[in-house]
């Protein structure tokens, strides 16, 4: 194997046009590999939707949930098949191990479903299939506000929404905070009585005259033509003219007996930023673009769609971004150029004292030919740059110089013998390939297993291993290939340098060629950024690859410079005479008294030994346990508001904007979303759910480190210290726990595998009502337990439901039935859905809905409700009846069994009366010898631990 290195300088001019050809294509690589905040991890998981609208979660879960459950249980590769049913729709999560086939698995389950569909009950609609991807969160959000009418706010956003994503980076830009536009028909009861029309009627005269007529072509000998019959709706006015009775002459029209104006629907939740009523704009990058580039390209677009806005409208819309990711992995990419440049810094410092210019600088030279190397591999793997893959790299900056500085001092021990440089390296190489190679693999075998984590964690951690593998193996390249050729014409090149260095030498003082010496390296430093980032000093309007062939050049010019000049500033020391005799140091001493005898030797090793088992007792005394991810100061988080009882949508928003005021009032608060109902944006929480009894959240971004000192220096009374992310959010759940008549509940949007709260015990079984006990007693053991705060479970919430009971038997002799009824009680709540149109101000479809006015969208509006019978029109009290039932709006479930969790976080810092840190290890623990022992659930729950500690203990 040794050959090879003996190949390599035979043929030193290939070498080097290898070298160069790697640190092109390594730049270039770095330049053009995607920059992400994240991973980008295929998680395999299928999420299979029905939307069922006016089903309960009872019959959702026996006629939807249970049919899908017992096609899919035998699916090929399934780990686990989570279930929900509840008000208006049923989904099925199904989860799959890893190295599963994506495109035969859907197949499968679109013919499941097919056969699944024919035992659903009629009403459902079409099923979506949707999988999870963490590269589909959003990561720009662009947010509208401002004092204008919300149809102006909603266009402006849908304007720039079709901007956006016509970007080929973009893979979409989702509005949240806005509402749909929809024809509603208002109609008046009495009105409809008096010209003796029904619900149902003016149902059918919608549906009849809104269909696509394709009516054929006719073809005679003078040619062929289209016959065309325009009969869908473009405008509201089809919807006015619509004929719905005659009598003789008189032609009752929809407009005689409905106000029909186009408007919005029903709002179903509130959304502000900063305060202030927004639509945001959720913009999700494809997968293989750079994220910083894209963002950026998103600010470019958004400016671009400002300035073509009239005066008015720009000095009514204001426009900001919020969540911006390419921020905090911009602030990444800068920390690992920050480490590479210190690390080649301190390594040349070092070797530079010990070894000389020379070895100093082809030690440095070794640092950034390994990482374009291992990025020149990452762009073959098609691996994006994430915080991952930059860790591994920034970890293995202190380990990929071993080899290159073993052959450096080697080969200048060698050429202080008189060796000629090339064959000095090559024979340093020669000599210590084994070494190196056997340290390397050493080093490699260490993270191997690493590879081999399971689950969805060892996916994100994976590329860490991946990364070192890479980067140590360039490392072993440039150390035994090509540090011996670049140390060799080093070393003839070196010659000629001396030449250059005598020629200052002879004319400047050495303080004069001192002083050109931190010149030439911080030209060094300049053209390393250069190469690192191509508009470091050159403008924006020079392309990437140019910029960074400057800095490359610029580079090896200052190196040349550098050389030159360390050659003219050396210090020439005079050889001390060194007296004969024998002498012995300290450390010799110290190396005679642990091996000048036979029983030293043995005796070291067992105290060795022993300390090693003594330092291993001692850690297990008193560490403070294990974490399942890395806790780091947070830069985001949510702040949940919770509250219980059958609350309008106007009563969530006034709780909300509570906290809202109190969280803006927080320094180091830098901005804040708030939404009250459904809908909001689609944060990545690492799988984490808010609490069942949420009703509005908050989403917030601290202000960023690199604000945090300027922030600091222009207020008195604001410390550096305060603006810190645990003690901004610690002083943000202080304020908020003032507030009365909610709770609230802060979740730490950390970078990682984690899903959320990690103490989560899962009950499972069939029996309802013994389910609910097991879990509360679990909570209230729960709430016993010292450390674990933010307790919750996933218990139905109470409440009140309206139940409308049909006396099928009575209902029948008067000719009606029960889809009458449910007709008739849809005109008091979100209205009849009586047929859907396109019109040219929306892209989209919008919906046509009869409803009542305003003032009778209430319970007892159904005892005046008539419906058409034989016997003529018919009040509904006569056959219906109404009653408050308890609210159950989910069932969930998991493998065919229904489930509930209970979950907490820890409080960190505690200790037990033993002085044992609290930790969710160790509370875990505490839990199960309480169930394990007193066995205090019924027969027939079974429990398990999930979260964190699942995959922990996977």
């Amino acid at each position: 194997m040794t050959g090879i290195v003996d190949w390599a300088a035979s043929r030193a001019r290939m070498i080097l046009a290898f070298i160069f050809l790697s640190l092109l294509a390594g730049g270039i690589a770095y330049v053009g590999l995607p920059k992400e905040g994240e991973p980008d991890i295929e998680i395999p998981a299928i999420v299979v939707s029905v939307p069922f609208p006016g089903i309960s979660a009872e019959d959702s879960e026996k006629l939807v949930v249970k049919p899908m459950e017992t096609e899919f249980s035998d699916l090929d590769g399934l780990k686990k098949m989570t279930g929900t049913a509840a008000e208006g729709y049923a989904n099925i999560v199904l989860e799959f191990d890893f190295g599963w086939d994506k495109t035969k698995i859907i197949a499968d389950i679109r013919d499941r479903m097919d056969s699944a569909e024919a035992q659903f009950p009629s009403g459902f609609e079409r099923y979506s299939i949707s999988e999870i991807n963490f590269s589909e969160f959003p990561i720009i959000i662009v947010n509208l506000t401002g004092s204008v009418p919300e149809r102006t706010l909603l266009r402006v956003a849908k304007n720039l929404q079709d901007r956006l994503e016509s970007l080929e980076p973009v893979l979409e830009a989702s509005l949240a905070g806005h509402r749909d536009e929809m024809l509603e028909v208002v109609i008046d009861p009495l009105r409809l009585e008096s010209y003796n029309v029904t619900a149902a009627e003016l149902i059918g005269v919608v549906v009849n005259n809104n269909q696509l007529i394709a009516a054929g072509d006719i073809e005679t000998d003078s040619g062929a033509f289209a016959v065309k019959i325009p009969s869908s709706f473009d405008e509201q006015q089809d919807v006015y003219s619509l004929p719905v009775k005659v009598d003789g002459d008189r032609v009752v029209t929809l407009g005689d007996l409905a106000d029909i104006r186009l408007t919005f629907e029903d709002r179903a939740g509130t959304a502000r930023f900063n305060g202030e009523t927004t639509v945001a704009l959720q913009v999700v990058k494809r997968k293989g673009f750079n994220l910083i580039d894209t963002a950026a390209l998103v600010r470019e677009e958004v400016a671009a769609e400002q300035a073509l806005w009239p005066e008015e409208l720009r000095a009514a819309v204001d426009v900001g971004t919020s969540n911006d990711q390419s921020r905090v992995v911009g602030s990444m990419v800068s920390q690992l150029e920050g480490s590479v440049l210190t690390a080649i810094a301190l390594v040349m410092i070092v070797v530079l004292a010990a070894l000389g210019t020379r070895s100093a600088l082809l030690v440095g030279f070794a640092i950034p030919t390994s990482f374009l190397l291992c990025f020149a591999f990452l762009a073959v793997m098609e691996v994006t740059v994430s915080n991952i893959v930059m860790f591994g790299l920034i970890l293995a900056v202190g380990m990929l110089v071993d080899g290159a500085i073993v052959v450096v001092e080697y080969a200048d021990r060698r050429i202080k013998e008189g060796s000629g440089p090339m064959s000095a390296y090559v024979e340093a190489a020669k000599r210590m390939f084994w070494p190196i190679v056997s340290s390397t693999a050493t080093t490699l075998c260490a993270f191997l297993p690493m590879l081999f984590w399971p689950g969805v964690p060892g996916q994100f951690m994976g590329m860490l291993p991946v990364t070192l593998i890479f980067v140590l193996s360039a490392s072993l390249v440039v150390a035994l290939i090509y540090l011996p050729v670049m140390g060799g014409v080093a070393g003839r090149m070196s010659r000629s340098f001396e030449g250059s260095s005598q020629f200052l030498i002879d004319r400047l003082p050495w303080l004069a060629r001192a002083a050109l010496v931190p010149v030439a390296l911080y030209a060094m430093f300049v053209a390393a950024m250069q190469v690192l980032n191509p508009h470091y000093i050159l403008p924006d309007s020079v392309s990437p690859m140019a910029g960074s062939l400057f800095g490359a050049i610029f580079f090896l010019l200052a190196a040349v410079a550098s050389s030159i000049t360390l050659g003219a500033a050396r210090v020439e020391h005079r050889a001390r005479r060194i007296d004969a005799g024998y002498r012995r140091t300290p450390f010799g001493h110290f190396i005679q008294f642990i091996s000048g005898n036979p029983i030293m030797p043995i005796v070291s090793i067992a105290a060795i030994a022993a300390f090693v088992v003594l330092t291993f007792i001692t850690f297990g005394q008193n560490n403070r346990g294990v974490e399942f991810f890395v806790e780091s100061e947070p830069e985001q988080a949510i702040i949940y508001v919770r509250a219980r009882g059958n609350l309008s949508l106007f009563e969530k928003d006034a709780l909300v904007a509570e906290v809202e005021d109190v969280i803006l009032s927080i320094d180091g608060v830098d901005s804040a979303f708030a939404f009250a109902g459904s809908g909001g944006l689609n944060a990545n929480t690492g799988g984490a759910s808010g609490p069942r009894d949420t009703v509005g959240q908050v989403q917030i971004e601290l202000t960023p480190w690199e604000d945090r000192p300027a922030l600091a220096a222009a207020r008195d009374d604001l410390t550096l210290e305060e603006l810190d992310g645990d003690v901004v959010l610690a002083k943000l759940e202080a304020e908020l726990a003032r507030i009365p008549g909610i709770q609230t509940e802060i979740l730490n949007l950390s970078r990682g595998p984690a899903s959320g709260k990690p103490v989560h015990l899962r009950l499972k079984g069939d029996d309802w009502a013994v389910l609910q006990t097991a879990t509360n007693v679990v909570r209230a053991r729960f709430e016993e337990t010292r450390g674990l705060v933010d307790i919750e479970d996933s218990l139905p919430l109470p409440g009140i439901d309206w139940q409308i009971d049909v006396d099928v038997e009575a209902a029948g002799r008067y000719g009606a039935d029960v889809a009458t009824v449910g007709a008739m009680v849809q005109l008091v709540t979100r209205g009849i859905l009586l047929d859907t149109m396109r019109v040219p101000s929306s892209d989209d479809e919008i919906e046509i809905r009869v409803r009542l006015p305003e003032q009778d969208r209430v319970l007892s509006t159904l005892d005046t409700l008539k419906v058409r019978t034989r016997d003529g029109l018919v009040p509904l009290s006569n056959f219906i009846s109404r009653k408050p039932v308890e609210k159950l709006a989910q069932i969930d479930r998991v493998d065919q069994s229904r489930y509930f969790d209970v979950k907490a976080d820890v409080t960190p810092g505690l200790e037990t009366d033993d002085g044992t840190p609290i930790n969710p290890n160790e509370r875990i623990a505490v839990l199960t010898e309480w169930l394990e022992t007193e066995r205090p659930l019924p027969p027939g729950v079974d429990w398990e631990w999930t979260g964190d500690q699942e995959d922990q203990a996977e």
